[in-house]
């Protein structure tokens, strides 16, 4: 929690120093529509262009220019911060552990470079911090850790996400809890057909390797999410509708080795995410 709340908290966290970028505010509608109109014809409305001219500043309506220098210098110290507290925080716990102590730092991929603009910056520095200014702790995963010491305590996680409230209501509630029996349906199924055709025909393994894709696109977070937030509630509707309903189809065919190839072909089109991806991974006895 220590190590969250340094980085991700809206309140402490690094990422609301007053001379980092403000996200806010975009010139696509800070501009004159009459100047900024041309570079955004095809939408014909104002959109975020991703430029931005001004830095946090504070809580005021008054931002003053960003400085990017400045918040190159603000993003080193707080690496510096981070280091520091996380040798106290080890030192701390190291005398009360068998084991060497573990501190597992996870935030969401879309802060750096998205919210918090310097983000990408701030690790990068503080990976070559690390590396190169001290020698108390080294960078390793959860996997490899485990490898290193397999004999450590075991214990049963409490359920808790970080949205409000520390449970799950944002993800599971009256407005979208339709959601996931389509989701258990679906990926039922797909452990069904991975272990059923586990030697397909060129055709077939496309097909199932767009199944795969479309249920782990059916099971994004996000949807459930958005509908909780109220913001592009269609949108997130149709989406869960589009993937399910394109699983099932692809499903139903493969069943029937009649596989549409101009369907086929549409729907990688549109959704060619992970493109290396294997659906064995879904297989309950792999051969």
């Amino acid at each position: 929690m220590e190590s969250s709340k340094q980085v991700w908290s809206s309140i402490c966290g690094y990422p609301g120093d007053p001379n980092y970028r403000e996200f806010y505010k975009d010139i696509g509608y800070e501009l004159d529509w009459n100047y900024i109109r041309p570079y955004v014809a095809k939408s014909g409305h104002r959109v975020d262009t991703g430029i931005k001219y001004h830095k946090i500043t504070g809580k005021t309506a008054y931002k003053e220019y960003y400085n990017d220098s400045k918040a190159k210098a603000v993003a080193e110290m707080q690496a510096d911060h981070f280091i520091s507290s996380r040798i106290e925080q080890i030192n701390g716990a190291a005398g009360k552990m068998k084991n060497p102590p573990i501190i597992t730092c996870p935030y969401d991929a879309e802060l750096y470079g998205h919210w918090w603009y310097e983000g990408p910056y701030w690790l990068y520095v503080l990976f070559k911090k690390i590396y190169y200014n001290q020698d108390t702790f080294k960078l390793i995963t959860p996997s490899e850790y485990l490898d290193k010491y397999p004999d450590i305590q075991q214990c049963t996680p409490a359920i808790s996400t970080w949205g409000a409230h520390g449970y799950n209501e944002v993800w599971l509630n009256p407005g979208n809890d339709y959601i996931y029996n389509h989701l258990n349906n679906a990926a039922e199924r797909m452990q069904y057909l991975a272990t059923v055709y586990q030697k397909p025909h060129k055709l077939q393994q496309r097909a199932l390797n767009q199944c795969a894709r479309e249920l782990l696109l059916a099971q994004s977070s996000d949807w459930p999410f958005i509908i909780t937030a109220n913001t592009m509630v269609d949108y997130a509707h149709k989406r869960i509708r589009d993937h399910i309903g394109r699983f099932n189809a692809l499903a139903d065919m493969i069943d029937k080795d009649e596989i549409n190839k101009k369907y086929l072909k549409d729907i990688e089109y549109k959704d060619l995410i992970f493109p290396d991806i294997d659906y064995r991974i879904y297989c309950y006895n792999k051969k």
